[in-house]
């Protein structure tokens, strides 16, 4: 049926009037967390990532009033939102700092998803409603020094004594490892791989952070170690006993990655188009000049076909049709994408791009560890290569 309504009018930062796709609820929670960002992060981050540090202490009670941690949850204080909804969410978050997205992935569906799904209802009770809140701040152990990509080849082990396990080992790029008032760490034993809950303070549980780095400096990353750490039989995650449990979490993880990478890339690319309006050359805007034109709008259809396969993934999800393999490619593509907006953003900024004044350097150093973690590139290539020809290049 034709219709004599005129479309909308353009406008540069959603040119595909996406916002159009979202329900009430959506836009309601996407444009709480946007201005929470705006006001809580945006003014000072830059001083967080030059000083390499992250106020988690003031930052998580305030994530938890806002109602995002474990926000994609049902019960224990948690808001129960679609995974869209939470998707959303991911992508305003991150498009202030990868480091924050990281804190509420890692608190939400590393940690508090690890709790939920395969712990205990003594577990769920006694840390859910904390960490919801913000009260409480869980790590996620599983990325070993020699074990990355292969999470199968882990060293950590628990043994058995008596009524209590023993458990050794150590992990190696846990966010909010120091911070955490408990670990959620995963082990080899003689009945599989299992999972225990470890609180901070535990005997012969200890961190030290990992300090140096040039992307993620807005965000807390740590090394654990167990030095034969007696736990009680009631640490252990009760539901699972094999990979399947810490993949699981994993893969929720990646979800909030495959929106996070495309909050990145948009920051990167409003920075460049309001810039090359402002930036005079040759007597007049930047922005008027063909070359310029050409990466404002190849950043734009990339940001915007990044943000509608997100929500055609968080989509499916919620209509439960979304497969692993389906995440794969999501992170795969949205990453890369981001990747390569942060480039062309930092050229239409020039020498400009690279000081914290704007957020293009921040977000393009940051986006080297979002490559990489929770799956490399090439990982995900893999998982969806195998998916299309049948054939598991790496197994």
């Amino acid at each position: 049926m034709s219709t004599t309504a005129a479309p909308p009018e353009i406008r540069p930062k959603d040119f595909l009037a996406i916002d159009h796709l979202l329900s009430d609820q959506e836009r309601d929670i996407r444009d709480t967390v946007r201005a929470f960002v705006a006001d809580r992060i945006v003014p000072h981050v830059g001083d967080w990532f030059e000083a390499g540090q992250l106020p988690i202490g003031e930052l998580a009670p305030a994530l938890g009033t806002l109602g995002v941690l474990g926000m994609h949850l049902t019960g224990y204080g948690c808001a129960g939102v679609s995974a869209t909804a939470y998707g959303l969410a991911c992508l305003e978050l991150e498009a202030g700092d990868s480091g924050v997205r990281s804190l509420v992935s890692v608190q939400g569906s590393l940690a508090m998803y690890a709790i939920w799904r395969w712990g205990s209802e003594e577990h769920k009770q006694e840390w859910l409603p904390r960490m919801a809140a913000g009260e409480a701040i869980g790590c996620f152990g599983l990325t070993e020094p020699d074990a990355g990509s292969d999470p199968g080849a882990m060293r950590t082990h628990a043994r058995r004594d008596g009524e209590d396990w023993i458990l050794h080992g150590q992990k190696m790029w846990i966010t909010n490892g120091s911070v955490a008032d408990v670990a959620v760490v995963w082990a080899v034993t003689d009945d599989g791989v299992r999972g225990f809950l470890v609180p901070k303070g535990t005997k012969g549980f200890t961190t030290q952070d990992i300090h140096k780095k040039l992307s993620l400096r807005a965000s807390i990353t740590s090394e654990l170690l167990f030095d034969d750490v007696r736990l009680p039989a009631s640490a252990v995650l009760p539901e699972v006993s094999s990979l399947r449990g810490p993949l699981s979490c994993l893969n929720e993880a990646r979800f909030g990655i495959v929106f996070g990478a495309v909050g990145a890339a948009r920051a990167c690319f409003e920075a460049a188009l309001d810039y090359a309006g402002e930036r005079i050359a040759f007597g007049r805007p930047i922005a008027a000049t063909q070359l310029q034109q050409l990466k404002l709008a190849t950043m734009a259809t990339q940001v915007n076909q990044g943000t509608l396969l997100a929500l055609h993934l968080g989509r499916m999800k919620d209509d439960n049709l979304l497969r692993n393999e389906h995440v794969s490619m999501g992170k795969l593509a949205n990453v890369n994408m981001a990747l390569d907006v942060a480039r062309n953003a930092r050229q239409v900024l020039g020498a400009n791009g690279v000081t914290l004044e704007y957020p293009v350097i921040r977000h393009m150093n940051n986006l080297e560890s979002v490559v990489t973690y929770e799956g490399t590139a090439d990982i995900h290539a893999l998982v969806v290569g195998g998916a299309l020809t049948g054939i598991q290049a790496f197994r």
